[in-house]
């Protein structure tokens, strides 16, 4: 027999906002559509300059399950962190302002929290990449990693977006949240990440197996500064490093594929200043990482690219162009057969 959630259960869903104008609307309906209606919907405006606060604040008026928070622009993790601070929920979702969510997420959820018991502190799901009209451009990888997790995290961010947990308010309280003081040091990009580290540390996670999340990926996404993200990915090894110093082969191993990866998107965007970049920031960090960047996956990708290249033309076929039957449609089931380049292994906009 089927499980279902107690659906008295307040989850509070912060969504940190910045310049969000063109997607807020549509981000809110997903949560507001949610099958879960028990909800504490907190928009956190982020010293947007064009009219997202307006937006969040019309919604207000015909949902009065919606809140708006304003503050300076301090950054993404400042702005989750107002969020969750300002609720009295026991459980707290994180939704980014240009995101989807399946209207059955929080209530799938809520059924794998319950039945993990008390020692799981995060529950996770896959995620869809949409592009801007939604349409689905790449399912993630169908990774089922549970319990204690640590050293697969610290290995990789299998978890890949902060628009997928769900969190206990005793695993944000004990770990304060996210760290605001990666923006100070021009090295943004990680925080969900590092969270998931601490989370990690202090309890078990459990996974929903199927994509309920849709993970939008725009040229203007805070990944697309790659060399930030690295930075910001060094900073997070580094600390885990101390926290951790007997896990220095996962810890290694995490960079390794983060460094990797963001080197084979430098060519495949075409952006060789910005590999150059990469190369420099981990050549002060690990050398070895630093060559194999350069030598293997700069060069493998960019004879990858040619090829695909080479074959769209003699097929005189466009290099990429989404179906549109493949499209995230708030909760409907897509063919399940579309996929592209590997997903991000980061996972910060």
């Amino acid at each position: 027999m089927k499980k279902s959630a107690r659906s008295d259960v307040t989850v509070a869903v912060v969504i940190p906002a910045y310049n969000a104008e063109r997607t807020l609307a549509e981000t809110i309906s997903s949560v507001r559509n949610q099958t879960h209606h028990a909800l504490d919907i907190v928009v956190v405006d982020d010293g947007s300059k064009d009219d997202t606060l307006a937006i969040a604040q019309e919604i207000v008026k015909i949902d009065p399950r919606v809140r708006v928070l304003k503050q300076r622009n301090s950054g993404v993790a400042a702005a989750r962190n107002a969020g969750w601070r300002s609720t009295h929920a026991d459980l707290v979702a994180f939704l980014d302002a240009d995101d989807l969510w399946s209207p059955d997420k929080i209530e799938r959820q809520l059924v794998a929290l319950e039945t993990g018991g008390p020692q799981v502190g995060l529950v996770y799901t896959w995620y869809a990449m949409i592009d801007h009209k939604n349409y689905v451009i790449y399912r993630s990888n169908e990774i089922s990693v549970e319990g204690d997790v640590l050293d697969d995290v610290l290995a990789k961010n299998f978890i890949g977006n902060g628009s997928s947990p769900l969190v206990r308010r005793n695993v944000l309280d004990a770990t304060g949240g996210f760290d605001s003081s990666l923006k100070q040091r021009e090295a943004q990009g990680c925080e969900d990440y590092l969270f998931y580290c601490l989370a990690a540390e202090l309890s078990h996670f459990v996974v929903v197996p199927d994509h309920l999340v849709g993970y939008r990926q725009t040229p203007d996404n805070m990944s697309a500064n790659l060399t930030r993200m690295l930075r910001s990915w060094i900073l997070v090894a580094d600390e885990m490093l101390k926290r951790h110093p007997e896990k220095g082969f996962a810890i290694r191993a995490g960079l390794r594929r983060c460094g990797r990866w963001l080197a084979q998107r430098a060519v495949e965007q075409g952006q060789y200043r910005a590999l150059i970049g990469l190369v420099a920031t981990m050549s002060r960090h690990d050398k070895p990482i630093a060559a194999e960047m350069l030598v293997v996956d700069a060069r493998s990708k960019a004879m990858k690219n040619f090829k695909k290249k080479a074959r769209s033309w003699l097929k005189r076929e466009p290099y990429f162009s989404p179906n549109p039957n493949h499209r995230f449609a708030l909760g409907t089931k897509y063919d399940a057969g579309w996929t592209v380049d590997p997903p991000v292994l980061v996972s910060a906009k």
